[in-house]
């Protein structure tokens, strides 16, 4: 059977920046003991509502900002509040880490761009590390933590524009409808259908602050005419696309 890639669409759609950051702003933390000479821990916490506080003998030795793209990227609903990560046992994730550091440290030339790259591998590597574990939080992790309903959304992310149906993702799945559409509520926490049409207008939402032309984003994903795509972005936005491409321009 093919492997899916469960992660790539979406990394491609909502393109990750990691950069250094004040810890009272950060999303993302290397911690170290005290007396220490190597980092033991990440944390990942994408919806702080307050500032993060490692132990007293635990020091924060580098911290950054998350941006994931956009609020419409479903990763970011899906995160857990908070992701901890040891280290130990892991030489590939504490070489990274080390580098990350190292890089921060020495300040040379085109250290933003470095730190966002390797910061990006690091947040993939812990975000396969959550889908192997299994996530308990409902959202597309839980989804694609499972290898049959992963097979389903890495279709309809990689082919928005199809008339979806439940026995089509099903079959994809390998699953009857009724298992099918009752794990994908358990896993993701919205029907078929639900995760499909918010993906698509997440998807579109894209191309039309990008400027594309409205007839050809609602070809592109399934709404048939650009009147159904109007209709569909009053029902979510309360706006019309163009009303609300000018809208999004205006804010800073």
């Amino acid at each position: 059977m093919a492997r899916y890639d469960r992660l790539s669409t979406l990394m491609n759609r909502f393109a990750l920046e990691v950069r250094p950051s004040p810890a009272e702003a950060a999303h993302l933390f290397v911690l170290q003991q005290a007396g220490a000479s190597q980092p033991h821990q990440l944390v990942l916490a994408p919806h702080p509502s307050a500032p993060f506080r490692p132990a007293p003998d635990v020091q924060v030795i580098f911290s950054a900002a998350v941006d994931w793209g956009g609020s419409d990227n479903p990763l970011l609903s899906a995160l857990p509040a908070q992701t901890e990560q040891n280290l130990e046992g892991d030489a590939d994730l504490a070489a990274l880490v080390q580098l990350i550091c190292a890089e921060h440290a020495a300040r040379r030339c085109g250290v933003a761009s470095v730190l966002n790259r390797m910061g990006e591998v690091l947040i993939v590597k812990m975000l396969r590390r959550l889908m192997e574990i299994g996530v308990t939080h409902a959202g597309v992790l839980g989804g694609l933590s499972d290898r049959r309903l992963a097979r389903a959304i890495v279709s309809m992310h990689e082919a928005p524009g199809r008339a979806w149906t439940s026995a089509d993702l099903a079959d994809v799945a390998g699953l009857s409808v009724s298992r099918f559409t009752q794990l994908f509520g358990q896993k993701v926490g919205a029907t078929p259908a639900a995760y499909l049409r918010r993906w698509r207008m997440a998807l579109a939402r894209q191309d039309i602050m990008q400027g594309d032309r409205i007839d050809a984003v609602a070809r592109r994903y399934g709404y048939g005419s650009s009147e159904a795509l109007n209709h569909a972005m009053r029902r979510e936005t309360g706006q019309a696309p163009g009303a609300w491409r000018r809208a999004q321009a205006m804010q800073p």
